[in-house]
């Protein structure tokens, strides 16, 4: 379990660099403090813009596409994907609640699509 990446895996690396191509500045791997619970650190983060970007593996995450429930030690497994899933979406509730955006994007998703949803969000904000 030590060797897995948190941060810098080959989708989230790809997404950000193509990111700072287009000219968007950001943090990567930055911790947001929220009310009544442990930072939450996206894989991008617009602070200006108060955007928050995760890339989400497709087995830790649980992906309803390409995520499967492994059969070799399934009572370790189940309950902890399970509980990333909460985790994610305690997460996005939290930033929602404390007025940031959550874009969450899967390591499946082609990058151009990813790219889209991101620039997307970060467009919609009328104060930058």
């Amino acid at each position: 379990m030590r060797a897995i990446k948190r941060s810098g895996t080959k989708p989230e690396v790809e997404l950000r660099s193509l990111l700072h191509r287009r000219g968007y500045r950001f943090r990567k791997d930055f911790p947001i403090v929220v009310a009544g619970r442990r930072p939450v650190r996206p894989d991008v983060v617009f602070t200006a813009r108060k955007v928050a970007v995760f890339v989400d593996g497709c087995f830790w995450h649980a992906c309803p596409d390409h995520g499967r429930m492994p059969t070799t030690n399934e009572w370790y497994w189940t309950p902890k994907l399970r509980r990333n899933v909460e985790r994610d979406r305690e997460a996005d509730a939290a930033l929602t609640k404390a007025g940031w955006t959550v874009v969450r994007v899967w390591e499946h998703e082609p990058l151009e699509s990813a790219l889209i949803s991101v620039v997307d969000r970060l467009d919609r904000d009328p104060n930058i």
